[in-house]
């Protein structure tokens, strides 16, 4: 259950800064070394966090028409560690993501929506264990100069995606929610006219 905790996290948190170039917006390039994609949930009534250390991310977005944004976020689900030994070494496996028969969970976000301030969302979808489902991502953004951080949550149900097999598919042990979190640094890499 950690592991898919760990998938959805990292999708989300791509997805922000994650946008493919379209002409009316900015393309960005995003800061891995400045960027996190997060995820937490409940194991036994004891709270844990987790993250994804490799994903890749096209993002074209501006914030004075983020309807014109888009977004691909790739996730390594190999990558997924919460720092425990035993709990990083089942998370590829069958039971929770499943690395062998699909390896990346995919955040794609077809558009984005100004819900005020520094407030937006990224609308479209998730897909972790070829399990392909519809997705909102509520995050802000700043800018100073040519760099923007997005900072976003999301709150997931990893059964919805087939993540936690067996005696996992209950939350009995670990809980169904997942908490995802981006922190996503990117420079503006050029301009659309």
């Amino acid at each position: 259950m950690i592991a898919v905790r760990l998938a959805f996290a990292a999708a989300l948190a791509a997805a922000p800064l994650a946008l493919p170039a379209r002409a009316e917006a900015a393309a960005w390039t995003v800061d891995a070394a400045k960027s996190r994609i997060g995820f937490s949930g409940v194991q036994v009534g004891a709270p844990f966090q987790g993250r994804f250390t490799r994903f890749t991310a096209q993002i074209d977005f501006d914030p004075t028409v983020p309807e014109t944004g888009h977004a691909v976020v790739d996730i390594d689900l190999a990558s997924a560690e919460i720092g425990d030994a035993q709990r990083d070494a089942s998370l590829p496996q069958a039971a929770w993501f499943d690395v062998k028969a699909a390896s990346q969970a995919r955040f794609e976000a077809t558009r984005f929506v100004a819900k005020g301030g520094d407030a937006s969302e990224a609308i479209g979808s998730l897909t972790i264990r070829g399990i392909r489902r519809d997705a909102v991502l509520l995050f802000r953004l700043t800018r100073a100069g040519a760099t923007a951080r997005a900072v976003g949550h999301l709150d997931l149900v990893r059964t919805q995606f087939g993540v936690g097999q067996g005696p996992w598919a209950s939350g009995q042990w670990v809980a169904l929610e997942v908490g995802v979190d981006i922190d996503l640094t990117a420079t503006e890499a050029a301009s659309k006219p």
